[in-house]
């Protein structure tokens, strides 16, 4: 495996935001179906898959130069699952936090995407979709309007974010359809 650092990806600089009202025209993800029960189940559902797709030995292979591999994409749902368990924590501990930013190319970069093995990736990728997903089974009826917000303004409840999560969980499924052994 070399050490050289991989083209990266293009950054994405898009707020998604308006996933939450209007269907993904990529995915097809629609937010505002999403019943918040089934959030938890979707997230680990979501592990699974990755996990399935993590065996397949072209993971690792590029469709193209800048364009994640099935590895890629699977750190960073492993990260997406990290932060936003730290988010839903911070929801149902603090009244009306502030999330950190978090730059999910520079992690990218940083934690280099690029050279993870798939089959080291799988065991955090699962652990961290548990972490999350049992913050979201914590949740009582009560607590799902929650608001926080992010740096820019954008105010969510923890059924907002739940549902933003998923997008971002099913819209990255929808990235590596090309090896969807489904």
């Amino acid at each position: 495996m070399t050490t050289e650092q991989a083209p990266p990806s293009e950054p994405d600089t898009k707020d998604w935001t308006w996933v939450l009202d209007e269907r993904c025209p990529d995915c097809g993800f629609g937010a505002a179906s999403v019943d918040r029960t089934a959030i938890a189940a979707t997230v680990r559902d979501n592990a699974a898959f990755w996990a399935e797709v993590l065996t397949d030995p072209r993971a690792g292979d590029r469709p193209a130069a800048t364009t994640w591999s099935p590895t890629e994409y699977a750190c960073h749902v492993r990260d997406v699952n990290r932060v936003f368990a730290g988010r839903i924590e911070q929801l149902l501990d603090q009244d009306d936090p502030q999330f950190a930013n978090w730059d999910q190319d520079e992690t990218a970069v940083a934690e280099r995407y690029d050279l993870q093995a798939a089959a080291d990736v799988v065991p955090d990728l699962l652990a961290t979709a548990e972490l999350a997903a049992s913050w979201y089974d914590r949740v009582g009826d009560a607590q799902w309007a929650r608001p926080g917000r992010r740096s820019n303004g954008s105010i969510f409840t923890v059924e907002t974010l739940g549902r933003y999560h998923l997008h971002d969980l099913v819209h990255h499924r929808w990235d590596v359809r090309w090896l969807d052994p489904r």
